[in-house]
């Protein structure tokens, strides 16, 4: 198998939870809503799933906004890249991926100028070979074409194989193995789908997933492992 890895962006590589949060209750404030509202916003977003359109519509209704939904969205993706980190540990590892001759890569469901600018302010677009976000074209996780893509982008083919790292179990794992990878879940927070075909390992954190990547020998383990130490 050759050595490329994909992986994803929001609670992966960088916290989406933990930004959203800080937003959420910096919304709140700034309108003089309460903290009340800031939960609102934080278990209506679920964790970033669904349209985001329709949860600033919802946000405009429940809150009685004159300002158009979209202008919401577009301040809100603004802001968020300025909330996102990514761990040092983080960084290091894939830039000692990069050094032993791995081909690294981001594969991003979401709008372009929201993801592109949270891998540029948190340094992640100088420790990967490339970026792949479904908001520049129109193909999004778990289109397999979108894997192929960020794959070729790393100057590499799905043909022998690699690795999908990611904490969606659908857009990442499911998505990954349809195309050809192997798979390695986050499984930080939330519980597998009952029923589902679990992944080829499964983690804590991105951290962890670089530190079995790299372990050896990793080349065609049997099986599915688990790790879930942080």
């Amino acid at each position: 198998m050759q050595q490329l890895v994909l992986f994803d962006l929001d609670n992966t590589l960088v916290d989406r939870q933990i930004a959203f949060c800080a937003w959420a209750r910096e919304f709140a404030a700034e309108r003089g809503f309460g903290e009340e509202a800031a939960r609102w916003l934080v278990t209506v977003d679920a964790r970033g799933v669904g349209p985001r359109d329709q949860f600033f519509c919802a946000v405009r209704e429940r809150f009685g906004l004159a300002e158009p939904a979209e202008a919401l969205w577009g301040r809100f993706r603004s802001r968020m890249p300025e909330l996102v980190e990514c761990r040092p540990e983080v960084l290091e590892g894939l830039s000692r991926m990069r050094a032993s001759r791995w081909r690294v890569g981001i594969v991003s469901n979401g709008m372009a100028d929201n993801q592109l600018a949270k891998i540029e302010r948190t340094g992640l677009s100088e420790h990967v070979d490339a970026r792949c976000v479904s908001g520049e074209g129109d193909i999004r996780k778990p289109d397999i074409r979108i894997f192929q893509l960020a794959a070729e982008r790393c100057g590499s083919d799905l043909s022998r194989g690699g690795w999908m790292v990611g904490d969606n179990p659908e857009h990442d794992i499911a998505g990954g193995r349809a195309a050809g990878l192997q798979t390695v879940w986050i499984a930080g927070q939330q519980d597998w789908p009952a029923g589902e075909p679990e992944a080829d390992h499964t983690v804590a954190d991105a951290a962890a997933a670089i530190s079995f990547l790299q372990a050896e020998p990793w080349h065609g383990r049997a099986g599915r492992s688990q790790c879930r130490s942080r």
